[in-house]
């Protein structure tokens, strides 16, 4: 059950008639294209093939942060939209560089190092967390969408039979690898 809940709301391209969205790829729709003027194919018009363009990457910047610039979130770790998780880690992301550098901003300009510790502690929650999207997207999605059979693999059939692991698994997805609170000074 769990895998064609994934699949359902996840998956590629589909253009429904009944869909008052219209032609979607990746959760992204025409009219969100055409409202953001987002031409894939440079023809001057926004249409159905631009849709089918839109692409996935799942990726990581090997440094965060240069002298006066730190990158957290998307702009750090390109996330899929499997899970939909990405922005629970960016706001982890946040959370983490206040904590470390707020008071090194407070005290002045922190250094590279002081950036590079935000790196240091939300790398790994992100590695874990594109490693699990890339299993769901080969595994369950990608066969799906090209009409095998569903073949629901072990790990999640395990998850759906128990429901103390159903819990675990909301609460890995909802509160992370890492889980980030904010302290106050």
């Amino acid at each position: 059950e769990i895998a064609r809940q994934i699949v359902a709301r996840e998956g590629g391209y589909v253009n429904d008639p009944d869909d008052p969205g219209g032609a979607t790829n990746f959760g992204v729709t025409i009219g969100t294209m055409r409202a953001l003027g987002i031409d894939m194919n440079a023809d001057g018009r926004v249409t159905v093939d631009d849709v089918k363009l839109l692409t996935v990457a799942i990726d990581r910047l090997k440094y965060w942060s240069m002298p006066g610039l730190l990158c957290i979130g998307d702009s750090a770790h390109a996330m899929s939209p499997v899970g939909g998780v990405g922005i629970n880690l960016a706001i982890q992301d946040a959370v983490a560089a206040a904590n470390l550098l707020a008071a090194k901003l407070r005290a002045g300009r922190p250094r590279e190092a002081d950036l590079d510790q935000v790196r240091q502690r939300r790398l790994f929650p992100a590695k874990v967390i594109q490693a699990i999207q890339v299993e769901v997207q080969n595994r369950i999605i990608s066969p799906n969408l090209k009409g095998g059979t569903l073949k629901v693999p072990l790990p999640l059939r395990v998850i759906d039979a128990l429901p103390w692991l159903q819990g675990w698994t909301a609460r890995l997805v909802g509160i992370g690898i890492r889980p980030e609170h904010v302290r106050l000074p």
